[in-house]
């Protein structure tokens, strides 16, 4: 929790300035880039989060890997945190921009997860309808999860609808065990 709101301090920072600079979507994007360039190998992660590695070292590293490629403000939060050895929060602190992104844009995030992939028409109708009724905009994203049987289960924040064939049985064992 406390790294949360670490992290929420230096995306609202962060976006401050993307905001400030108009360039919200590019530093958005490109912060998660770095993630994932640092996050898709074991040795690059370790290298970025070791707390025994120099700190010049990193610096060194990453702006020779980034410099040019990524926008400026997302290349010097990634160089501040490692000045600040706060390298560990740089996963949550692109979760937190894209809060902020979706916030600014008036969207709130939706998972619609299935056990099959669902038909264009068929996604668009539904999510037409879940923002007519909860009245908001949603940033879909779609995910596969054969282990559902069917149905489809929702989360959109803190809140969970599930409407699958897995999640019906396990609220029926859960009722039937609770009558034992």
């Amino acid at each position: 929790m406390a790294n949360e709101t670490l992290a929420r301090r230096y995306a609202t920072a962060v976006f401050s300035l993307a905001s400030d600079a108009n360039v919200i979507d590019r530093v958005g994007t490109d912060l998660a880039a770095v993630q994932r360039a640092i996050d898709e190998d074991a040795s690059t992660k370790n290298f970025f989060v070791a707390p025994i590695i120099d700190r010049k070292d990193k610096e060194r590293v990453l702006l020779a890997a980034f410099e040019g490629k990524v926008h400026d403000v997302a290349l010097h939060t990634v160089l501040l945190l490692v000045r600040k050895r706060r390298e560990t929060l740089l996963g949550e602190l692109v979760a937190e921009y894209r809060k902020l992104e979706l916030a600014a844009r008036g969207a709130e995030p939706l998972v619609v997860t299935t056990a099959k992939e669902l038909g264009a028409d068929e996604l668009r109708a539904m999510v037409e309808r879940l923002e007519r009724a909860y009245g908001k905009k949603f940033d879909v994203t779609v995910k596969l999860d054969p282990a559902l049987i069917g149905g489809v289960r929702l989360t959109m924040g803190d809140r969970r609808v599930d409407g699958s064939v897995a999640g019906r049985l396990e609220e029926l064992t859960r009722t039937l065990f609770a009558h034992n």
